[in-house]
């Protein structure tokens, strides 16, 4: 028998005062059973840092064809494609080919060996965007995780703080290469 997704439910306020962007959305998350709540959570900032009504989540780990979260247009083209982790060069080609911008947000101890290796490989992706995440700050996001989440998601001056009350947590952010 397969293993089934563990669903989380987050309500997500979100002030990006760099964008001028506030709302409350609510949100349920797929957790694949091979995911961490690390990862789940660093899609959860993702999320925050993108949201917009058109922004969601996809099938993810269920279906690799698929990034992380994507913004469609009304006629279904993809104008945004964000991938969590660490993906190979072939997922973020095919990526940057079928999408308008290609966001990558990294956030293990070891995203710069990865980076090292990969960057000569997509420095041609004019649509990429590779963000690396302060890994201290998301294993620290992992604690917070719990199958019903209140969130509060604060964006200034590029710095974000995500809190859930009890805990703030000021994930610092690395562009290691930006769309030109």
């Amino acid at each position: 028998m397969a293993l089934k997704a563990t669903i989380y439910k987050a309500e997500l306020s979100i002030a990006d005062m760099d964008r001028n962007y506030y709302e409350t959305h609510q949100l349920t998350l797929a957790r694949h059973p091979s995911e961490t709540d690390e990862r789940m959570m660093v899609r959860l900032v993702a999320f925050a840092i993108h949201a917009n009504e058109a922004l969601s989540f996809t099938k993810g780990l269920f279906d690799v064809e698929e990034p992380d979260l994507w913004h469609k247009d009304l006629t279904g083209a993809i104008e945004l494609s964000i991938q969590v982790g660490q993906p190979d060069e072939k997922v973020i080609l095919k990526a940057c080919g079928r999408s308008e911008h290609v966001y990558v947000y990294s956030y293990a101890a070891t995203s710069h060996i990865w980076w090292k290796g990969l960057a000569n490989k997509v420095e041609r992706c004019k649509n990429l965007t590779v963000v690396d995440l302060d890994a201290a700050a998301t294993e620290q996001l992992a604690a917070m995780a719990q199958r019903t989440m209140q969130l509060q998601c604060t964006i200034q001056d590029g710095q974000i703080w995500l809190t859930d009350g009890a805990t703030t947590v000021e994930i610092a952010r690395e562009v290691l290469k930006s769309e030109r």
